[in-house]
């Protein structure tokens, strides 16, 4: 089963474009696990709390495994870099500048395209 990192505006682009998550991805990594760091789980919460749309935390809480990132980095940016980079696993992102630091640490990201498909990056 393939893991997947899940930054914060990733999973706000699945849910606004109201992809189904395990069929869209099924087609690109197939079986996965959504891995989330605490500190995107944070920003999750805290976008939810001033947010009138769901966000459906109850589901990618209860589907991933939660991890604490990497101590020596504070950012959530910073520590899915790190953790794409050591363990080898895309991150769910449509942040440009994210997806430019991925590029340079030679790791893969997965990427909402045109509100209706994920495409899977690789170098």
């Amino acid at each position: 089963m393939a893991k997947v990192l899940v930054d914060t505006c990733g999973w706000i682009a699945i849910i606004e474009a109201g992809l189904n998550i395990d069929h869209s991805m099924a087609d690109i990594v197939g079986d996965f696990e959504p891995v989330l760091l605490q500190k995107v789980l944070k920003e999750l919460e805290r976008i939810q709390s001033n947010s009138t749309t769901p966000l459906l935390l109850e589901l990618l809480v209860s589907r991933s495994e939660i991890i604490d990132g990497p101590e020596e980095a504070n950012h959530p940016d910073d520590q899915l870099v790190i953790v794409a980079s050591t363990e080898k696993w895309p991150v769910l992102t449509v942040d440009r500048l994210l997806k430019q630091r991925l590029i340079e640490m030679n790791c893969a990201y997965i990427e909402v395209m045109g509100g209706q498909n994920l495409r899977l990056v690789t170098l």
